[in-house]
């Protein structure tokens, strides 16, 4: 009873990788072709997932910097309102440097 439930099992995989014989119109059966994507084994998943969290978090970083300049420029706009021109470029060098210092 062992033998005949072993065979059928072993049969189809043996069906799949041979060609399938005719067509009803007598053209022969191609062997199925899988798609062409040559990089697609070339990095591995999780290689490609670590890249697409750089990627994500060089782009919040971008985005922060631009807000904070935003903020600064608007804070230094505020400044030149009530204060003279020349006193907030000084300002404003002397805070560049400030920072160039401390970092």
């Amino acid at each position: 009873m062992s033998a005949p439930a072993t065979t059928p099992a072993t049969t189809p995989a043996a069906n799949a990788t041979q060609v399938k014989g005719m067509k009803k119109n007598g053209k022969n059966w191609h062997a199925t072709k899988k798609p062409f994507r040559p990089g697609s084994g070339l990095t591995s998943y999780a290689k490609r997932v670590e890249e697409r969290k750089q990627l994500a978090a060089a782009r919040i970083q971008k985005i922060k910097e631009r807000r904070a300049a935003k903020e600064e420029k608007a804070r230094y706009e505020k400044m030149a309102e009530k204060m003279h021109h020349k006193r907030v470029e000084r300002l404003k060098r002397r805070e560049k440097r400030n920072k160039l210092l401390n970092s």
